[in-house]
């Protein structure tokens, strides 16, 4: 006879957090890592100018996997590395609200560019930075031939989207905000 109680609810959920770990020698870190360096990869070869791109910037937040899933109300979140100077220096994660009319799910990529050393700093010294008007998007859907022409680009950020899986539909209101994880 199985006879759940509030008692042998709460042992059994606190033994199953308990088995997740503390943190110390935790591998979140690594695991970043390899999806940052997979994500990079994938972006090289799949939008022309990206690699020039990356060269020119002072720094890149790459978000390897965002998942974003909405139904009137709608959100989304990932995580990622800033990385200078070819290595990773900081993780992030980044959460965004959304509302409107919305239906779906997608999971994508992105990578924003800092092209000056001064919107970097912004950046890093933020408490929490949001995207704002001073952010340039640049777009690679399945089946465009879109490359990126980096002698037009002025903006002091640049957004680059790819890896777009699922679909998402609808017109929204929303809001992104990117914060330091701390460890």
């Amino acid at each position: 006879m199985n006879i759940w109680t509030r008692r042998t609810f709460l042992v059994g959920v606190g033994s199953t957090l308990a088995a997740c770990g503390n943190g110390i020698g935790n591998s979140r870190g690594q695991k970043i890592n390899y999806r940052v360096d997979l994500a990079l990869q994938q972006m090289y070869s799949e939008v022309p100018g990206s690699r020039d791109l990356a060269d020119r910037a002072a720094g890149m937040l790459v978000m390897p996997t965002i998942t974003k899933v909405g139904f009137g109300w709608g959100g989304a979140y990932g995580e990622g590395a800033l990385v200078i100077g070819g290595a990773p220096v900081e993780y992030y994660s980044v959460a965004k609200g959304t509302y409107g009319f919305q239906f779906g799910l997608q999971q994508y990529a992105h990578t924003l560019f800092f092209m000056n050393d001064a919107a970097l700093a912004d950046f890093r010294a933020s408490s929490g930075w949001q995207v704002g008007a001073d952010v340039e998007y640049v777009v690679k859907n399945k089946g465009d031939n879109v490359g990126i022409d980096t002698t037009k680009l002025r903006s002091p950020v640049v957004a680059l989207i790819y890896g777009r899986a699922g679909l998402i539909v609808g017109a929204t209101l929303e809001g992104t905000k990117y914060s330091r994880i701390i460890r």
